[in-house]
């Protein structure tokens, strides 16, 4: 099992080249395509709200504005694509409808990887981080400074859909890693959770891995993010969930709180 495509949404602003040089990092490390792809506004979610005649006057002008802007963006994220000293690279501009578009660019690619500030709910990329992750339950990277395909990783553990998704989706990134603590919050959850039988299914994929029982006190956020440093993990894989547009996700709104987080790096997936 192997990643042969990683796919990077672009704005055509200044983060752009952070999340290119991730992925390149991401995907040199198996040999795979990177694919910078393009996601303006679309102007189709902009027509309807301006009513009936929208074609005169001031609705005309924002309709231009819009359209230049996303051209002037593109311009940028294909010469910050071309700049990327990364050979294995794909450029792709998206067209109205933008979010459809997305959607089966996501599809095809093994993991979709976004800087810090959309996942904060920041910035023009926010609503494609949610629509990736949520929408489509594609498996998302945000990647911050420390990044690092084989380092340590950490995944968060509590037996349920989503963490157990997040695990087998995340397998080609531990299986390269040089060290993967399995960490779990036993009050987080409900369920009867026993991470020495994730622990049993890693090692059956070549995959070794130690557990550490967290604390049965306080929120288990700040537990996991204290874990996952002590460990010196540059990456947590967790499972996220809830409702797109509110990010309410697994752990009571744990993968919220680490979302928000500065540190580490983060494997979701829905």
């Amino acid at each position: 099992m192997t990643w042969a495509k990683i796919m990077a949404p672009l704005s055509g602003g200044e983060g752009d080249q952070v999340v290119l040089e991730a992925g390149a990092h991401v995907a040199g490390a198996f040999g795979a395509e990177l694919a910078g792809v393009y996601t303006p506004a679309d102007v189709a979610d902009v027509m309807p709200w301006m009513g009936e005649g929208f074609m005169g006057g001031v609705q005309a002008t924002a309709l231009e504005s819009l359209k230049e802007a996303a051209a002037v963006g593109e311009k940028k994220a294909r010469a910050s694509v071309a700049a990327l000293a990364y050979e294995a690279k794909s450029f792709i501009a998206l067209q109205t409808p933008v979010w459809a578009n997305l959607s089966a660019e996501s599809r095809l690619s093994d993991v979709v990887i976004f800087s810090d500030e959309p996942g904060r709910g920041r910035g023009p990329l926010a609503e494609a981080f949610q629509e990736v992750l949520a929408d489509e339950q594609r498996p998302v990277i945000i990647a911050r400074p420390g990044l690092k395909v084989g380092g340590v990783v950490a995944v968060a553990w509590d037996g349920g859909k989503e963490a157990s998704r997040a695990a087998r989706q995340s397998l080609p990134l531990l299986q390269k890693a040089s060290k993967v603590v399995i960490l779990t919050a036993p009050r987080a959850t409900t369920r009867a959770l026993d991470p020495a039988r994730l622990q049993a299914y890693f090692a059956a994929r070549g995959v070794t891995a130690e557990c550490e029982m967290l604390p049965d006190s306080g929120e288990a956020a700040p537990m996991l993010l204290y874990a996952a440093q002590k460990a010196g993990a540059e990456i947590l894989v967790a499972g996220a969930f809830g409702h797109p547009r509110l990010q309410e996700f697994i752990f009571g709104g744990t993968t919220r709180s680490l979302l928000a987080a500065d540190s580490p790096s983060l494997f979701l997936s829905h």
